[in-house]
């Protein structure tokens, strides 16, 4: 496994830098739950706007490890709350993530006067990438 290289680096913003569909599974009490969720990729990261009493939440507040899966894309990670949507320390992620989901950031399924819209930070840990026929085992940790 080799750390998060120029190429992989472009790979994953190229790939995932912009409103994707990725799943993202989750563990309860030795039972797995996946879902599909918009994310934005950033710097080993991706992000996801979510309810901060949702099951997803839940699940994570209680076993942070995560697994994902989009676009010839498989990874772990961890999942971080990243709290209120529109708190100060989120102002910049937030205005990202107003751009890359604009087209349907605004459509009523969000509350962004709720406290509990929140942000999902999903810090990658190691993932595979495949792209035009190469495996890419990448060891995002090493990244940091």
């Amino acid at each position: 496994m080799e750390k998060l290289t120029d190429v992989t680096r472009e790979l994953m913003t190229e790939r995932f830098g912009h409103d994707s569909i990725i799943s993202l599974a989750t563990v309860e009490a030795g039972i797995p739950y996946v879902r599909s969720v918009n994310a934005y990729y950033e710097d080993g990261t991706f992000y996801v706007i979510t309810y901060g009493l949702s099951n997803k939440m839940r699940h994570i507040s209680q076993n942070p490890t995560v697994a994902i899966s989009g676009d010839w894309f498989t990874a772990h990670g961890e999942g971080v709350n990243l709290g209120y949507f529109g708190k100060p320390e989120n102002t910049e992620i937030a205005g990202k993530l107003k751009i890359a989901f604009a087209a349907w950031i605004d459509n009523g399924h969000n509350n962004f006067e709720d406290v509990n819209t929140c942000i999902l930070g999903i810090r990658l840990t190691d993932g595979i990438l495949f792209s035009h026929g190469t495996r890419y085992d990448i060891d995002f940790s090493s990244n940091e």
